[in-house]
Formats: structure tokens, C-alpha cells, sequence
């Protein structure tokens, strides 16, 4: 079985579809999983560090973990063994999401390509010719 390609980056196909995510309404979580009002600023951090269209259902199950493990740092003391904890468990939330410096900065090619042009997208106001996309 083979594996279906995925669009490249640099294409004009890409780039559409980079526009298309950015006009959408903020990525939910799923229905089934309870992300308090707090962790909100930080469950957005961090699905708009991807291309909208990259997430799976049980990539946002574990989003909504990090964001609660990232408000629990705040209301944790610096430096003791708690914030430690936490902070590694954030770290390996990260890795697994792909949403770490390195996959969202660095050399994770195609996917930074995507969600750099996604960032771009949301703040592209158009010009004259080409308006932006809106959600409704």
C-alpha cells in the first residue's frame, strides 16, 4: 500500500490551501475532550503553530494535554522539582506534535513551508485584486 503524496510546499496548490486554512474559524478541540477557559491562550499557541490541515483528531486530543500541562507551569514555582516535571512533559508534548522549534522554525521542510505560509496567509489583508479570505 502505498502512501498518498502530500502536496508540496512551494506549490501554488500549497499556497491556496494555506489561504483556505487561515480563512477558517479557530481550530476546536474535539467534543469529547474538556479544555478549561485558562488554558484557551495556550491551546491557541499551539494549533496555530501547524498548517490547519496537519492535525489529526488525536493530534488535538494531545494539544489540549499540552496546553493544560503549559497552564499548570504557570501556577507552579520556578525551578522546583514540579515545574521540572512539567516542563519535560511539555517538551515531549511538543516533539510529538511536531510544534517544537525545530519542526516550526528549522529544517521540518515541508511542514514548516505550510505552516509558514499559513502565517502569512492570516496576516495577508490582500491587496485590491486579490481580497482576502474571511470566516464567516
Amino acid at each position: 500500500m502505498t502512501k498518498p503524496r502530500r502536496t508540496r510546499s512551494d506549490s501554488a496548490k500549497a499556497a491556496v490551501q494555506a489561504h483556505q486554512n487561515a480563512a477558517q474559524a479557530p481550530i476546536e478541540p474535539p467534543v469529547y475532550v474538556t479544555l478549561p477557559d485558562e488554558c484557551r491562550p495556550f491551546w491557541q499557541a499551539i494549533v496555530t503553530s501547524r498548517a490547519r490541515d496537519t492535525w489529526t483528531e488525536s493530534d488535538l486530543v494531545t494539544a489540549a494535554n499540552m496546553a493544560r500541562v503549559q497552564q499548570a507551569l504557570q501556577e507552579v514555582a520556578i525551578g522546583g522539582d514540579e515545574h521540572v516535571k512539567l516542563t519535560r512533559l511539555a517538551l515531549a508534548l511538543a516533539r510529538s506534535l511536531s510544534v517544537h522549534v525545530t519542526a516550526t522554525a528549522g529544517r521540518a521542510a515541508d511542514m514548516v513551508n505550510a505552516s509558514t505560509a499559513e502565517r502569512s496567509a492570516r496576516q495577508d489583508d490582500g491587496d485590491e485584486l486579490i481580497p482576502r479570505l474571511r470566516a464567516v
